[in-house]
């Protein structure tokens, strides 16, 4: 009896994801990458049916856990919680960030793949589908602060999905072009300082009991 080789799929996945940092799933051979994994075509297609479920396989962990940070943040039972820390969830802080970029930053060549190599592939509208999410959670946020009497500001669907289009961009951009981790330390504070969620949505705080 044959003993499966153990070595292949991580070469395997390396080599994928080397060729498609360097030429997009679009352009990136199948070839070449069996070539430099020193396997055959043969080995990839008793593993995954083609190319782009090699792709898949490279970014599925990324995407995934970025889907769990934002079910985090979602979803939440908004009756538990006060005025303050409604208000509180508005403020963008240096510590609240910070995990986010941190994640991105560990994961950076898969992360890349997935937002800015993926046109082809069921990925490639990553980006614009999980700013649809997360601006349907600042959403829910927002119709709550406005039911309490917190927040003044009227803002639109349409605009809190072009907010957030533009605070993802400052999310990705950093890793896309390789940023150092202490300047991507200084850029999550510039980031924070910017989006001044709490001016957006001119909040206010409640009663006099709110602190």
């Amino acid at each position: 009896m044959s003993v499966p080789d153990k070595s292949i799929d991580p070469r395997l996945l390396a080599s994928a994801e080397a060729e498609f940092l360097d030429k997009g799933f679009i352009k990136a051979e199948l070839k070449t990458i069996c070539e430099n994994a020193g396997i055959t075509t043969g080995a990839v297609y008793k593993r995954y049916k083609g190319k782009e479920d090699l792709f898949c396989a490279v970014v599925d962990d990324i995407a995934e856990q970025l889907d769990l940070f934002l079910k985090k943040r979602s979803g939440l039972d908004f009756s538990g919680l006060s005025d303050k820390e409604i208000y509180d969830s508005w403020q963008m802080t240096y510590d609240s960030m910070l995990p986010l970029f941190s994640l991105l930053y560990q994961h950076r060549d898969t992360f890349t793949l997935l937002i800015d190599k993926a046109a082809g592939t069921r990925y490639e509208n990553f980006n614009h589908e999980y700013v649809t999410k997360m601006s349907y959670a600042y959403e829910q946020f927002y119709a709550e602060a406005k039911k309490r009497g917190l927040a003044k500001a009227e803002v639109s669907r349409e605009e809190f999905h072009v907010l957030i289009s533009s605070f993802w961009t400052c999310v990705c951009e950093p890793i896309i072009h390789d940023m150092s981790w202490e300047q991507i330390e200084e850029h999550c504070r510039i980031v924070c300082r910017f989006f001044n969620w709490q001016e957006v949505i001119m909040l206010k705080k409640g009663d006099e009991n709110f602190v």
